[in-house]
């Protein structure tokens, strides 16, 4: 592999001029894909398997024209302090805002309080439903503005009004702390190059990657319904990990120089050195994220698959196009150890300390001298942060996750306030008594059988379709619907029918969106082991063939699970027990969102696996060459704890710019990939890594015989361009490339 990418990156650097076009006309392509694109829909959110989903599905079978998809709006209406929501003035201007709502062009139905026993019983609070004939992300500007008009002229009214639901949804928005991340690896690129224009040329080429990516979700959201957070997702992840590739080839093309190489000559070599790291790690980030549709949840397949996506484009950037810019740049970036005039360059320092060792020398030497206590430390440490993961409550965001400044969740306070907390989760039971008897018998049974179990408010009579053999019936719990309670609520339900399918013949199916998170966790949940069996078996087996080694490999899964262990506690001290939550702009806590533990998994697994191929593939290359496994760890370090620690700093920034995002999903994957990205690579790969290579010693580096002969040899460390005598022509090289 390495002859091969050397060949490549001599190709890139020659051929510059071809190898920018390609990726420019790519860029305009995918930019004039998602100019033209039609506009996305809402994304459709389905659990395949769940009971949840199969009664959604049955409902759309027997219930046609009734479909869900529309947006929905509840205004809720409360009196003036002293008045009843029932008094002439107050029941007058209610009406008046049902009737202008009504009006709209895209609105299906709107439900009169008054007529639909939507009224509190102490006469202060009641609402009105709104269904639209379109999704909420369809709605045109014009319904949601007249949606707010209505609300305003009934506030103006002396009522006061707030509106819930999804027709008032939005993108969202993360702020100026996105830029702000971005200037951040800015800054830590010139820090660490010593020059701007080589600093820029990782920002350059990570923000076409991230273009490319982001521009061919957008032209191809509404065909494969993808949603916002896709697109999110892909730029987080794409430029985190587009910066860092280009970062590691760039330098090593600045130590290639220092080592007095010509320019393709040492463009040729860092790709075929440090681009032959990159194509690992990039693959185990690959793994990790497309393996997440073994959850079988289709919205996490597709933020997996399209983040893999742009990864992918990633890797083939900094394979291609950081090489042909580094021929564009000329002289202008300089060898390992030299910075531009600008930055302070060509001073004379003094050679007592150009031959002071290093940072990374200076603590790789430590550590290797005190093993044992570094070992203990760092593993208490992560412990300890993950000691609140024990206490990990799952959920999905809805209206009570809010903040308090928005009127959604005002309106769920109202209405919680006036119907009990469990009216803004109704769990729906669907009835089919299709297979049974006397149909109207079974529903009025079953309203019977939930009416006696325990925290049931109120339940409706049984609604049934045109053929009477399907119903539907509303439950409204007691408790708010992210309670234990509730759940404990649903699974009575459930338990009730099977026992009335015993009986009659009939199903019992609930969902709804409370039902639907709880099937949601559950079925997350189920999936974890196999999730982690999978992609930590193809990475174990993949860094097996990258290291030659059967410990390394397994010391960095370990690694992996101290360092996301401790994440996920972070996690819950912040958004479920809101430890510095004003900090991180955290309004109202909760739950942790159901997707995040499998998610982070899958993330956090594919950067640990990044930081362990590039520090330790530095190890390996010294070993492999004849040093001593203590001084090989010092030697990894010297030549790639600084650049390591560059990469680790400019992928927190990137992860922690998405924190000011307005949706709390988006904020707390922020929150969460940044924190772990600080404890894997500041903790384990710079302190746990190095303390266990140093008591292993030799044996860090042993692989049976017999599967040594098995293994195919990528050769990631170069070994094959030091033994080879001479440089390849080129005419080789575009024979061998165009073979290839």
């Amino acid at each position: 592999m390495a002859t091969f990418l050397y060949r490549l990156g001599r190709f890139a650097f020659r051929r510059r001029h071809f190898v920018a076009l390609i990726w420019v006309a790519l860029l305009t392509l995918a930019g004039v894909g998602a100019g033209n694109a039609p506009a996305a829909g809402n994304t459709s959110f389905s659990i395949p398997g769940t009971e949840a989903q199969k009664a959604f599905d049955l409902l759309e079978q027997r219930f046609p024209g009734a479909s869900a998809d529309g947006a929905t709006a509840r205004v809720v209406f409360k009196a003036p302090a002293g008045e009843k929501i029932t008094d002439a003035g107050n029941k007058a201007a209610v009406e008046k805002t049902v009737g202008t709502l009504s009006d709209g062009s895209e609105v299906a139905s709107v439900a009169d309080p008054y007529t639909g026993k939507a009224v509190s019983k102490d006469g202060t609070i009641a609402y009105a439903s709104v269904k639209y004939d379109v999704s909420g992300m369809e709605l045109e500007d014009s319904s949601r503005d007249a949606l707010k008009e209505a609300a305003q002229d009934a506030r103006d009214a002396g009522l006061t009004v707030e509106v819930g639901g999804d027709a008032l949804s939005a993108a969202p928005e993360t702020g100026a702390t996105e830029v702000i991340g971005i200037g951040i690896a800015a800054v830590v690129l010139v820090i660490t190059f010593g020059s701007l224009l080589a600093a820029g040329l990782p920002l350059l080429t990570a923000l076409i990657g991230v273009g490319i990516g982001v521009s061919t979700i957008t032209a191809l959201a509404a065909t494969l319904d993808l949603g916002s957070t896709t697109s999110t997702l892909a730029t987080m992840i794409g430029l985190a990990v587009g910066i860092d590739y280009a970062l590691f080839i760039v330098s090593r093309y600045r130590a290639e120089l220092a080592e007095g190489r010509d320019r393709e000559e040492a463009a040729g070599r860092a790709v075929g050195t440090a681009g032959s790291a990159v194509v690992f790690a990039g693959l185990t980030v690959v793994i990790a994220l497309v393996g997440l549709s073994v959850v079988n949840i289709p919205m996490l397949t597709k933020m997996g698959v399209a983040a893999a996506g742009t990864v992918a484009i990633a890797v083939l950037i900094a394979l291609t196009m950081i090489p042909a810019l580094l021929g564009y740049a000329g002289r202008k970036v300089r060898p390992m150890g030299e910075k531009s005039k600008l930055l302070g360059g060509g001073r004379n320092r003094g050679a007592d300390r150009a031959a002071k060792p290093n940072l990374g020398t200076r603590w790789a030497s430590f550590v290797v001298r005190r093993p044992v206590a570094v070992l203990l430390l760092g593993v208490v440490g992560l412990g300890a942060a993950a000691v609140p993961a024990a206490s990990l409550e799952l959920g999905l965001p809805d209206d009570g996750s809010q903040p308090t400044s928005t009127t959604q969740r005002r309106a769920y306070d109202l209405l919680s306030e006036g119907f009990g907390p469990g009216f803004n989760g109704p769990l729906m039971v669907v009835v089919d008594a299709k297979d049974s008897t006397d149909p109207q018998a079974v529903f009025r049974d079953v309203g019977n059988e939930i009416k006696r179990l325990d925290d049931v408010v109120t339940v409706t009579p049984a609604a049934a379709n045109k053929a009477g053999d399907t119903a539907t019936i509303t439950v409204i719990p007691g408790s708010k619907p992210s309670s234990a309670t509730t759940e404990d609520l649903v699974h009575a339900i459930r338990d009730k029918g099977a026992d009335v399918k015993a009986d009659s013949d009939a199903s019992v199916l609930v969902t709804g969106s409370t039902a639907m998170n709880i099937d949601v966790s559950q079925k997350l949940n189920d999936a974890l082991v196999p999730y982690l069996a999978l992609v930590v078996g193809l990475a174990f087996l993949l860094l097996i063939v990258v290291f030659r080694s059967v410990l390394v490999p397994l010391k960095a899964a370990l690694g992996f699970l101290l360092s996301v262990m401790a994440a996920l506690g972070a996690v819950v001290a912040v958004f479920q027990w809101g430890w510095l939550s004003g900090l991180m702009g955290v309004e109202e806590t909760g739950p942790v969102m159901s997707m995040m533990p499998i998610f982070m998994v899958g993330v956090v697994f594919g950067l640990a696996m990044d930081y362990e191929v590039f520090l330790v593939t530095r190890m390996r290359e010294a070993y492999v060459h004849g040093e001593k496994p203590s001084q090989a760890v010092v030697t990894g370090f010297k030549h790639g704890a600084r650049v390591v620690t560059a990469a680790a700093v400019i992928m927190m920034a990137v992860f922690a710019g998405f924190i000011g995002s307005s949706e709390s999903m988006v904020k707390m994957i922020g929150f969460g990939l940044a924190i772990a990205v600080f404890f894997d690579a500041f903790l384990v790969r710079m302190a746990l890594v190095p303390a266990v290579l140093a008591l292993l010693g030799r044996r860090a580096w042993w692989l049976p015989k017999w599967l040594d002969r098995v293994l195919p040899n990528v050769d990631v460390e170069g070994e094959g361009l030091r033994t080879a005598s001479g440089a390849p022509s080129r005419d080789d090289d575009d024979k061998e490339l165009v073979r290839a």
